[in-house]
C-alpha cells in the first residue's frame, strides 16, 4: 500500500512539473514574440543544414553575398549585385529588407534597380559621346555646367569617424544627441532640383538624364540616387494602394565608380567599411523612430513613437524611413528620403566593405563585424557565409543578408576611363 501511495505521489509531482514547464515555456515564447520587430518563429535548435535549406548566395569577382531566411516564416530580404554595369566600370549593389510581406522588396529590386541601371548606361553613353546630347537637353546641360558653389558632400574631405555612434545609441536605447553627428545628418545635401515639396511629400517630375551630368562631365550620383529612390517610392505607393498591399522595405544602395563610393540609405539596413588601419567606418546611419530628428519629424506630422520591445512609429514600424508602407506614408509618419554619403577610397584605402540587413546588426556591432570578416577574408567567399551563419547562431530572429566587397586588390591610385 505504501508503495502504491509513493508511486501515486511521484506521478502527481511529475505531472505538476510538466504543467509548470509548459507554462513557463509558453511565457518565454510569448516574450520572444513581443520583443521581436514583427511576428517571428520561436527560437529553436537548428543544424547548419537546416539553416542552409533556405539560403541564397552569389559571387561576382571581388563581391560575395549570402542570405538566409533564418527563423522567419518567409524570406523578405532581397539583394542585387552588378559588378560592372554594361561594361561601364560602374558597380551597383543593393539590399532591400522587406516587412509586411515581400511585395515592396521585390518591387524595389526589380523596378528601382532596373531604372538605375538604364539611367547609368544612358548617361555614360552621353558622356562618352556614343550618344549625342538631344537638342532639347542642351540648354539643361549648359545650365548645369555653370559654376556652382560646392555642396556639403563635395566640400567635406570624407567622413572619417572610426566609431559608430549608431551602435552605441542602439545598445543603450538612447536618442542620438551628439551635436556634431546631428549637424551632419540634418545638413546632408539634398541635391534635388526637380522636386516640389509640400508638407514633406515629394512630387517628382520627369527630367532628362543629361541633368545628372555635373560640370566636370561626371555623373552626379547624389542627385541620381535621391531622385530614383523617390520616384520608385511614388510608383510603388500607387501600385500598392491598388493591390491594398501595406508592405514596405528598406533600401541600402552602393555605387562604386573609379575611386568613389556612393551610399544611399533608407531605413535600418547598414553599411560599414574597414579602412587600412582596421577601423570601422560607418557608411550609413540607421533611421530609427527614437532618434531626435526622426521623432521630431514624426510628431510634427501628428504621429507618435512608442516602445513595444523596440521603438516603433505609431506603435507599428521599427524604422522611420522606408519605401512603401502606404498607410503610414499617407499620414507622413514615414518618408522615403534617402541619406547620401560619398567616400573617397583613396583616402581610406579600405580592405573591404560590408552591406547588410538588420538581421546581422541585431547581433553584431560595426566593430565586431569588421574584426570577424578581417579574419576570414582568405575564405573563398570572403567570410560572408561565415558571418551570416554566425549572426543566426547568436540568436538573430530576422532574415539575414550580407554582402562583402573585397577591396584588397583595388587599384586606388588608378583612374579608370570609360
Amino acid at each position: 500500500m505504501a508503495y502504491i501511495t509513493i508511486k501515486f505521489v511521484l506521478l502527481m509531482y511529475l505531472q505538476a512539473v510538466d504543467v509548470w514547464s509548459h507554462t513557463l515555456l509558453g511565457r518565454i515564447q510569448h516574450t520572444l514574440s513581443r520583443t521581436s520587430r514583427t511576428k517571428v518563429q520561436r527560437l529553436g535548435v537548428f543544424t547548419t543544414g537546416d539553416v542552409e535549406k533556405s539560403s541564397w548566395h552569389s559571387k561576382e569577382g571581388p563581391i560575395a553575398a549570402y542570405a538566409v531566411q533564418g527563423r522567419r516564416s518567409k524570406m523578405e530580404d532581397r539583394f542585387v549585385i552588378n559588378e560592372n554595369i554594361n561594361n561601364t566600370g560602374v558597380s551597383l549593389l543593393a539590399i532591400f529588407d522587406g516587412h509586411g510581406g515581400d511585395f515592396a522588396a521585390n518591387y524595389a529590386k526589380d523596378k528601382l534597380v532596373e531604372s538605375l541601371y538604364k539611367k547609368i548606361v544612358s548617361i555614360k553613353d552621353i558622356i562618352s559621346g556614343k550618344v549625342p546630347v538631344p537638342a532639347e537637353c542642351k540648354e539643361v546641360r549648359e545650365e548645369n555646367e555653370k559654376p556652382k558653389s560646392p555642396n556639403l558632400v563635395e566640400r567635406k574631405k570624407s567622413f572619417k569617424k572610426s566609431a559608430s555612434i549608431t551602435d552605441e545609441c542602439m545598445k543603450n536605447k538612447k536618442e542620438i544627441t551628439d551635436v556634431e553627428l546631428l549637424s551632419k545628418l540634418d545638413n546632408l545635401s539634398r541635391p534635388i532640383t526637380r522636386e516640389v515639396r509640400s508638407n514633406q511629400v515629394a512630387v517628382i517630375k520627369d527630367v532628362p538624364v543629361v541633368s545628372y551630368i555635373d560640370s566636370i562631365g561626371k555623373i552626379d550620383y547624389g542627385k541620381l540616387l535621391t531622385d530614383e529612390v523617390l520616384v520608385a517610392d511614388k510608383m510603388l505607393l500607387e501600385v500598392a494602394k491598388k493591390k491594398l498591399d501595406v508592405a514596405g522595405t528598406t533600401a541600402l544602395i552602393a555605387v562604386i565608380e573609379d575611386s568613389k563610393l556612393y551610399v544611399a540609405n533608407v531605413g535600418d539596413s547598414r553599411g560599414v567599411m574597414c579602412d587600412n588601419r582596421g577601423n570601422a567606418i560607418p557608411l550609413s546611419f540607421d533611421h530609427k523612430p527614437q532618434q531626435m530628428r526622426e521623432r521630431k519629424r514624426i510628431k510634427e506630422a501628428g504621429g507618435f513613437v512608442t516602445f513595444n520591445g523596440v521603438w516603433r512609429v505609431a506603435g507599428i514600424l521599427a524604422t522611420s524611413r522606408a519605401l512603401g508602407d502606404y498607410p503610414l506614408k499617407d499620414k507622413k509618419f514615414v518618408i522615403a528620403d534617402p541619406d547620401i554619403l560619398t567616400f573617397d577610397l583613396v583616402d581610406h584605402k579600405p580592405l573591404f566593405v560590408i552591406l547588410a540587413s538588420d538581421g546581422l546588426w541585431d547581433t553584431f556591432s560595426n566593430e565586431e563585424a569588421i574584426v570577424f570578416i578581417k579574419e576570414r577574408l582568405h575564405e573563398p567567399d570572403f567570410g560572408v557565409k561565415s558571418i551570416t551563419l554566425q549572426a543566426y547562431y547568436r540568436g538573430s530572429l530576422d532574415n539575414i543578408t550580407v554582402v562583402v566587397i573585397n577591396l584588397q586588390n583595388f587599384e586606388f591610385n588608378v583612374t579608370k576611363s570609360y
